[in-house]
């Protein structure tokens, strides 16, 4: 087991975090959470140039054929950044094309940046449609609910009934309707379906979307904890108080010191997990699963001791807190809250 990041990972890491520092700052964040049902198509671009919109996708279909160690690298700098772009959805889209087979032009395109395309179902969204063979062909029916960026994929991709379908997003009967959130950074949308034609591929690829939208999640989380903690340090360097810096006070120093423990642990479960997903297969569920719990609880109270310990200006909408505190909320429930991951790790190990 190797959870330090090589020198290739370190380099990774450093070139998307230059990316993001220059061309998705708090102010562009901000400027597009504005425009609900939308993303920043710029940044996206520029992510496909790296090979992040395709990166863990076989090379034959024009990915980047990395590891889990090097998705979860980039979902932590893209957590730091709250940046707006549908990473996790494509991730994921991208998992059940690659899990399932059948559909490499689709696969192809989106490994390039060139589609982008969400997924609903099973353990990914609330509730799913029902899926009917109705002579060659087959037909969704039903409701899929909290479909992480819906409102703007250009494909669907649906688990349902131990199947999996591709959908196009302009296919007759499908109605996307955007959601509100209590986290402005996301986009969410109800899918409804009515007769809506839908391609089957080859085999039921819900397991491996589960597992990589815990692991994805929770290496967002991860670096959103990590943003958190060091941007409250510096402030408690240089916020003065009685004539020192608050830092300077034994119960600041004792809540930031928390707030660091809880932050490297979590990443510690996540690079078991991420490990495990490329070379533990037999752990990797497991894995998935205790790093989703790690890193919410991280996340959610971290983010809740930054309000607290900025004091007046953390509860303003000026102040960027508040996104990190609503984005920690909303990512602690989202693929499964710790409640439900305990509950299933549970019963993989029979208890």
């Amino acid at each position: 087991m190797k959870l330090v990041l090589t020198e290739e990972q370190e380099d990774l890491r450093a070139t998307v975090r230059r990316l993001l520092t220059e061309h998705a700052p708090m102010s562009r964040v901000r400027e597009v959470a504005v425009d609900k049902g939308e993303y920043d198509k710029e940044l996206w671009a520029r992510l496909a140039e790296l090979g992040v919109t395709g990166l863990t996708v076989d090379e034959k279909h024009g990915g980047a054929g990395a590891g889990h160690v090097e998705l979860a690298v980039v979902a932590e700098e893209l957590g730091r950044a709250l940046a707006p772009v549908p990473f996790v959805a494509v991730t994921l889209a991208a998992t059940a094309l690659s899990a399932a087979e059948g559909a490499d032009d689709l696969l192809a395109r989106i490994a390039g940046g060139e589609a982008v395309a969400t997924v609903a179902g099973a353990g990914v969204s609330d509730g799913a449609p029902t899926a009917t063979q109705s002579g060659g062909g087959w037909t969704l029916e039903g409701t899929a609910n909290l479909v992480l960026d819906g409102q703007h994929a250009d494909h669907v991709i649906v688990l349902t009934g131990g199947r999996t379908f591709a959908v196009d997003a302009t296919a007759s009967g499908l109605t996307r309707t955007a959601l509100d959130s209590a986290d402005p950074t996301r986009s969410f949308a109800r899918l409804d379906f009515a007769g809506t034609p839908a391609t089957v591929l080859n085999g039921d690829a819900s397991g491996a979307v589960r597992r990589a939208a815990a692991l994805t999640m929770a290496a967002e989380q991860a670096g959103g904890t990590a943003h958190c903690v060091e941007t409250t340090v510096e402030y408690a360097k240089i916020r003065m108080q009685f004539g020192r810096p608050i830092g300077s006070f034994q119960a600041v120093k004792h809540a930031l010191a928390d707030m660091y423990s809880e932050s490297e642990q979590a990443v510690a479960a996540l690079r078991f997990a991420a490990w495990a997903a490329d070379e533990d297969p037999d752990e990797a569920d497991n894995a998935a699963s205790l790093a989703k719990i790690a890193c919410s609880e991280a996340y959610a109270h971290v983010a809740a001791q930054t309000i607290q310990l900025h004091g007046g200006i953390g509860f303003t909408w000026e102040h960027d807190a508040h996104l990190y505190f609503k984005r920690a909320r909303a990512d602690n429930a989202l693929f499964g809250d710790p409640a439900r991951h305990r509950e299933l790790l549970a019963q993989r190990l029979g208890l």
